[in-house]
């Protein structure tokens, strides 16, 4: 066996390049990116101990059933001070009965009525505007309508990133377990994906957060003219105004999982697909670097896969190939399964190094595939 390849100038030396710079590429990142949340340690983050003021918004549109059920698990929420505005959007079914009667239940509920009209653009930007101009409090946290906190300690954990410094809040928003191979394809997606925004926001290149879980004030909307820059679009009022407002000091994270908002996961393919393309509509306008960063991960995962399968069809480089890749492997298996505990999801752990490889195989095909053209629903 030989382990040192005999290295001569040809196409497979050239390749091996490739495959070297690409594992060194994917190193680099993961230590430098992925790391900072892997070694983040919660416990050392400043957070207030005084609860200012908050109100909490919800836009909803036809959300009778998720507004019956969740909504008293945010207004029993255990806090000194706060108000509840939901934005019934143009709504069709039993919604405005039941906000009613929970409306006479709980003095701390305001209701905001968009009634229907074809001249309104879809989105939750109207409406989450309309209530954020009517909100009493500086300090503004948002979640939808289908999700549902873990704990009534929710908006006292997301309340204490607020600081004098921490202007915006993210927190994580993961769907519900169920037995079913879609909700595990979905669940580890969202998982992935918060670990790469925690993790952006520790290195300080901030560039979302998700509107089912996030906190921000009230001046830092005004600041940027709230919305105004994609109103055009039906998306972007989490991840485009993340990265219009977020500095590199001003955010915060939240990883407490007394602060997780639970939502049920789309139920088929198409669902998904479709919840998939209509985030994918902002994506042209992230800036430059932004999309290098993100793009980055995925496209050195594709160049190590490929060359390493040719390299393993050569004998003089095969070992040494394996070598490197195993060691790629293992410490992005590591420096991931830390990620993946702190977000309280250690089920995936066992399976990181198959499901990273699907992952940066799938995301690419499904972000060049499915149409990215605005999507006019809610």
């Amino acid at each position: 066996m030989q382990f040192i390849p005999e290295f001569e100038y040809n196409l497979t030396m050239i390749l091996f390049i490739v495959f070297s710079l690409a594992a060194f590429i994917q190193l680099i990142y993961v230590l430098f990116i992925h790391g900072k949340l892997s070694f983040f340690n919660p416990s050392k983050q400043v957070v207030s101990t005084e609860f200012p003021p908050v109100t909490i918004l919800i836009s909803a549109r036809n959300e009778a059933d998720n507004i019956y059920e969740n909504l008293p698990t945010i207004l029993e929420q255990d806090y000194p001070e706060f108000e509840v505005i939901v934005i019934n959007h143009q709504s069709i079914d039993e919604s405005h009965y039941i906000l009613n009667a929970y409306a006479h239940q709980y003095k701390n509920l305001r209701v905001i009525e968009i009634e229907r009209s074809q001249h309104l653009k879809s989105g939750k930007k109207l409406p989450l505007t309309i209530g954020i101009k009517g909100a009493k409090y500086e300090h503004l946290l948002f979640t939808d309508a289908d999700c549902k906190p873990t704990s009534n300690q929710w908006l006292k954990s997301m309340a204490s990133r607020f600081t004098s410094e921490k202007e915006i809040t993210i927190g994580y928003a993961p769907y519900v377990f169920k037995k079913s191979f879609i909700n595990k394809i979905i669940r580890f997606d969202t998982t992935w994906i918060a670990m790469n925004y925690f993790s952006m926001a520790l290195a300080k290149i901030p560039y979302m957060g998700v509107g089912r879980n996030m906190g921000y004030t009230k001046s830092v909307f005004n600041s940027v003219n709230g919305f105004k820059s994609h109103y055009s679009l039906a998306s972007g009022d989490d991840d485009l105004f993340i990265q219009e407002t977020a500095t590199k000091n001003n955010i915060a994270i939240n990883l407490d999982n007394t602060s997780f908002c639970y939502s049920e996961g789309a139920e088929d393919w198409e669902s998904w697909f479709r919840q998939k393309a209509r985030h994918y509509t902002t994506s042209s306008r992230y800036r430059v670097f932004k999309k290098a960063m993100l793009g980055i991960y995925p496209l050195t995962m594709f160049m190590l896969l490929i060359s390493f399968v040719i390299l393993m069809l050569d004998t003089n480089y095969r070992w040494l190939t394996l070598s490197v890749f195993g060691f790629v492997i293992i410490v992005k298996w590591w420096i991931h399964a830390r990620c993946f505990k702190k977000l309280h999801e250690p089920g995936f752990i066992s399976m990181i190094p198959l499901l990273d490889i699907a992952y940066s195989i799938l995301i690419p095909i499904l972000y060049y595939s499915v149409n990215k053209k605005e999507d006019t629903k809610w």
